[in-house]
């Protein structure tokens, strides 16, 4: 009887734990289950049992004792473990705000929560511009023309940008500008990216973290009257300088500086800043007439006060300004957006070019990063998904069109794989892209979800590149008007490096902020650490410590049980198709919370330095986030059922990356003998996550190769016309024609298989079957028509050399100004 006692205990214990009962619950249920015994055990037993968890029990639910013997001295192990943070650290956590991200770090996710998310709409305003001046410009962009002959948008176009608010978006109509949601702009961004990544990055630029966003949320009332409606008519081109030789991602360390000065301006004495700086890579930087600048202020004279070193500042520098050198320009591999450098020498300026007036002075950095998430989120996350969707449409159609071996090439098996990693990226890409658009237009600053969209939907477009010049071959590396690849191929590290540098994003950021940003007790443990009142400071830690100890104790038992009954036990949508997709993400999350938690009281404030385990946590929760929003999106849409291949398979790679990545960090955790738990705890079956299987990716292929309601769903909101000549438009108006002419073909090859025709030309052949009654007059000019279109398709372009030489003649200029 005393071990069924014992076994009911731990059944109990397992369930409060799985559920995150409260300590006080969990002891009166421990009391009430040794209670059931009473009858059953001799009395000298039940007293004992009661005694040994009054002994536990009691000095755990009061207070007093609790805090003296337990929380104190935990306090003060705790004050020698948490990492130190620099104020620039303080700062960048305090400016973001925590949404979904942070039910999958807690191990514990509400997925009504997730449901009950908005799925927003463009509105009537919007989805007209998308369909009229958006349209327009696109039918405008010719992409060799851009990128090779003219290496700038011409005239007209950038006229056609300004006259129609391009440059606006972002700027509310009461100052003249468009006032689009950040949906709205991710629409934008992706169908101008999908025929011209230089025309995307130029109206980006204006639109994401520069002197419109800064002087909108930050600027006075005066610099927004006076610059926001020039700004929106494009009457004032804006660049920002943060980047520096010395200052990329460290951004805190600028070496640039001002110093608080008096001066001439205007022909009168003011008190001002001369400013130093060295910029570069700084885009639109070559034309812009109104200059963002990022530096470091110092008062030595004390004009503005006591303190001597204000921070960092920002400041508006307009193009006139004496001393600034400006208008060459850099080239970012044949890919000519507007980018160059900025420098300047006692450049001075008057007190109210900061932005924000002079109380702002010293506040640069907390307005850069409250900002920088929501630029983050939008910019290269839809310029991005725009790729990805123009990907898709493109290699499906071409992998039908191309045929060897008198089979399209997209039925090869070697060719659906890549086919299928393109469908499911362009699928997963687009959802989380969309689904951090949404939160900076539900209020949010997604600090972590942004990091997470703009790392990955770039590493997505890194591996579907990849992925379509292997399935092009010769077509996609033959640059040329017809070629719709190769610049892409070409600048795809760029977008890998501008906004964060990949590898910085995915080691230092997206796990570095998300593990205290995210956690539902650190940020908050932390902040009680610092309280000066020690009566006050005591008290709420020991409310933070034990509900934390409770916290770390449910996901341990949460992604055991989970782990052992492969997510069943998890609270999820009971809907037939998903409900297993729910239940393995409830399961992962779990042993995500339970590992970073592991992690943070192992290695403490050193966790800072272990890049290689800060990435793969950061790997899991990015996977986390994205299986959701593709969830999110499928519901949304009514669960089509013809999409749950492409579902099916960008879940069950997310997962498989998951399992991995938990698998490398358990492998490499620094602790023994918390590996050993661990590895118990998260996997206790082992490794059974798989890879998308054959048939699966058979089935996901076949979708890119022909038009369907799914293949529009997946491509939604790219440019598609052929009336400008455009290459992909043109493809896609052929493939109808080209799989209506297959069965013609193939009567055709059968034909000359089986020795009824003869011919050694394609033309011989041709008329030798309409000779003897195989095909018809009219099928016959149906199949020269198409394959007219599919010579042309396959075509690739040609120079003469001279046309070629006039790349050496700007290597040529280059050299002199080398030697000068």
């Amino acid at each position: 009887m005393l071990t069924l006692m014992i076994l009911a205990l731990s059944a109990v214990s397992i369930i409060c734990a799985f559920y995150g009962a409260r300590l006080m619950v969990w002891t009166i249920a421990l009391f009430g289950t040794i209670v059931l015994f009473v009858g059953a055990l001799s009395t000298p037993g039940l007293l004992v049992s009661l005694c040994l968890l009054a002994l536990v029990a009691v000095p755990l639910n009061y207070r007093p004792w609790r805090s003296r013997y337990l929380s104190v001295p935990l306090l003060r192990q705790y004050q020698s473990m948490i990492p130190t943070m620099s104020e620039t650290e303080h700062t960048a956590l305090a400016a973001g705000t925590v949404g979904w991200e942070g039910e999958l770090f807690a191990g514990k996710p509400d997925w009504k929560k997730l449901l009950d998310i908005p799925f927003l709409e463009l509105s009537v305003e919007e989805q007209a511009f998308l369909d009229g001046p958006v349209e327009e410009l696109c039918d405008m962009l010719n992409q060799w023309e851009v990128t090779h002959r003219d290496a700038d948008l011409n005239p007209q176009t950038w006229e056609f940008l300004k006259k129609n608010k391009f440059f606006g978006m972002i700027i509310p109509k009461s100052y003249g500008g468009l006032g689009f949601s950040a949906l709205a702009h991710r629409a934008v961004l992706q169908k101008i990216s999908s025929v011209c990544p230089v025309a995307g990055s130029h109206v980006a630029v204006p639109n994401s973290l520069g002197p419109g966003e800064l002087l909108v949320h930050c600027g006075t009332e005066e610099q927004k009257a006076y610059y926001l409606p020039r700004l929106a008519r494009g009457e004032e081109i804006p660049c920002f300088g943060l980047t520096g030789p010395t200052a990329g991602s460290d951004a805190t360390s600028i070496p640039d500086y001002g110093i608080v000065c008096k001066g001439d301006f205007k022909g009168k004495s003011v008190v001002g800043i001369k400013l130093s700086f060295d910029k570069r890579y700084i885009t639109l930087a070559p034309v812009a007439t109104l200059i963002g600048l990022a530096f470091r202020l110092y008062d030595p004279d004390g004009l503005l006060g006591a303190r001597k070193d204000l921070g960092i500042s920002l400041a508006l520098v307009p193009r006139n300004t004496p001393g600034l050198v400006i208008g060459t320009r850099h080239l970012p591999l044949n890919v000519p957006f507007q980018n160059g450098p900025l420098r300047g020498k006692d450049v001075f300026v008057p007190l109210d070019a900061l932005i924000g007036g002079v109380e702002s002075a010293g506040h640069g950095w907390r307005m850069l990063v409250e900002l920088l998430s929501v630029g983050r989120a939008i910019s290269l996350p839809s310029c991005a998904t725009g790729g990805l969707k123009m990907a898709a449409f493109a290699v499906g159609a071409y992998a039908r069109i191309r045929k060897q071996f008198n089979v399209p090439i997209g039925r090869f098996e070697g060719i659906e794989a890549p086919l299928a990693r393109i469908a499911a990226n362009a699928y997963s890409g687009s959802a989380l892209s969309r689904m951090t658009a949404t939160a900076v237009d539900l209020g949010e600053k997604p600090a972590v979800p942004s990091a997470i969209a703009k790392y990955h939907t770039t590493e997505k477009g890194r591996e579907v590149i990849i992925d379509a010049m292997d399935i092009h071959g010769g077509k996609g590396i033959i640059l040329g008007p017809r070629n719709y690849l190769g610049r892409a191929w070409q600048g795809m590290p760029i977008w890998i490096t501008v906004e964060g540098a990949n590898i910085l994003t995915r080691s230092m950021m997206i796990f570095g902020q998300g593990a205290i940003r995210c956690h539902p007790y650190l940020l908050r443990e932390m902040e009680a650490v610092g309280i000066a009142d020690p009566v006050k400071r005591i008290d709420l830690f020991d409310k933070l410590l034990f509900a934390h100890i409770g916290y770390s104790i449910r996901n341990a038992v949460r992604s055991l049980v989970l782990g052992m009954s492969f997510g069943k036990f998890a609270a999820v949508p009971r809907d037939r198709r998903t409900a297993k997709y729910y239940q393995k993400l409830s399961r992962y999350s779990a042993s995500l919370a339970l590992v970073s938690e592991a992690a943070m009281l192992m290695l403490g404030g050193k966790l800072k330095q272990k890049e290689h385990l800060s990435a793969r946590l950061g790997d899991v929760l990015s996977q986390l986030y994205i299986c959701s929003a593709m969830l999110k999106r499928y519901e949304a849409i009514d669960r089509p059922a013809a999409d749950q291949a492409i579902l099916a398979w960008a879940f069950h790679d997310s997962i498989y990356k998951i399992q991995l990545a938990l698998q490398q960090v358990l492998d490499n955790f620094p602790n023994r003998a918390m590996r050993v738990l661990l590895h118990v705890l998260v996997f206790p079956f082992g490794r059974r996550e798989r890879m998308p299987g054959d048939r699966l990716t058979h089935k996901v292929a076949q979708l890119l190769l022909a038009p369907s309601d799914t293949r529009d769903r997946l491509t939604h909101g790219i440019y598609k016309s052929a009336r400008t000549g455009h290459p992909v438009g043109l493809m896609e108006e052929a493939l109808p024609q080209v799989i209506a002419a297959e069965p013609l073909e193939r009567k055709l090859l059968k034909a000359l298989k089986s020795g009824e025709i003869e011919g050694i030309t394609w033309d011989q052949q041709l008329e030798a079957a309409v000779a003897r009654g195989i095909l018809s007059a009219p099928e016959a000019e149906i199949m020269i028509r198409v394959r007219a279109l599919v010579m042309e398709i396959i075509a690739v372009d040609e120079f003469h050399s001279e046309d070629i030489r006039l790349g050496q003649q700007l290597d040529s200029r280059l050299g002199q100004q080398h030697a000068a």
